[in-house]
């Protein structure tokens, strides 16, 4: 796109690559593509596919999703993040967040999946950034988020749920949660991974040109909204 901007006949789309790796190849050859994948699933899920999940709560005093004002959205103002857990074995966890304007990571290693846990570590994530940039948090309807009037009086930040079974509702996060599994595979222990490992991973992702913030990088984003309240 950078080398050909008016040369439509020298570039091909994301969508073109992958519907010829899941359409037309076939046998070992395919599994062999898919793996150079980023991430390595057979085939692409529609964004209004659900997925049953364990573990999913109803919470009396939650804010509805459908509640957020409308500067989220359109992704206009920065300071609006989506967060979720991605697990691996020996009930380990890593809480993931993404800020929507910038698509700018963070990510932090939790103790544990119950409420506790998870608000106190989001807490402490929350306080590495101005209060400018971290405003409203959105979060799958999960029972770690039973506290999350705690992490609200805590940080001033308030917090959205999605509707049950909809983790389309925050798919920047999702799509996050995507990419991070390249680097930690389904089935594999997170407990090993220490806060340097963490910000390592964060730290690529960041630094990847992203065609949708054309091709600036998340963290040239972010960091110019950091320097713009300075």
């Amino acid at each position: 796109m950078r080398e050909h901007p008016g040369d439509a006949n020298k570039r091909v789309s994301h969508e073109t690559i992958y519907r010829s790796l899941f359409i037309q190849a076939r046998g070992v050859l395919k599994k062999e593509l898919l793996a150079h994948l980023r991430a390595t699933r057979s085939i692409q899920r529609s964004r209004h596919a659900t997925l049953k999940r364990s573990g999913l709560g109803e919470f009396n005093d939650a804010i509805s999703i459908r509640n957020r004002p409308a500067e989220i959205e359109d992704r206009a103002v920065p300071g609006h993040w989506e967060g979720d857990l991605i697990a691996g074995t020996g009930n380990s966890f890593i809480a993931t967040l993404v800020e929507r304007h910038s698509r700018f990571v963070m990510l932090a290693r939790v103790g544990n999946k119950d409420s506790n846990s998870v608000i106190q570590a989001l807490i402490k994530q929350s306080r590495k950034l101005p209060k400018e940039l971290y405003r409203f948090l959105t979060w799958d309807r999960g029972t770690e988020m039973a506290g999350h009037k705690t992490f609200t009086l805590a940080t001033d930040i308030y917090v959205f749920l999605c509707e049950p079974h909809s983790p389309w509702q925050r798919g920047t996060n999702e799509n996050t949660n995507r990419l991070l599994r390249q680097y930690f595979p389904k089935g594999t222990d997170l407990t090993i991974n220490c806060p340097a490992k963490l910000s390592a991973v964060a730290r690529q992702l960041n630094e990847r040109p992203r065609k949708t913030l054309n091709y600036e990088t998340p963290a040239e984003r972010f960091n110019a909204c950091v320097a713009s309240i300075r």
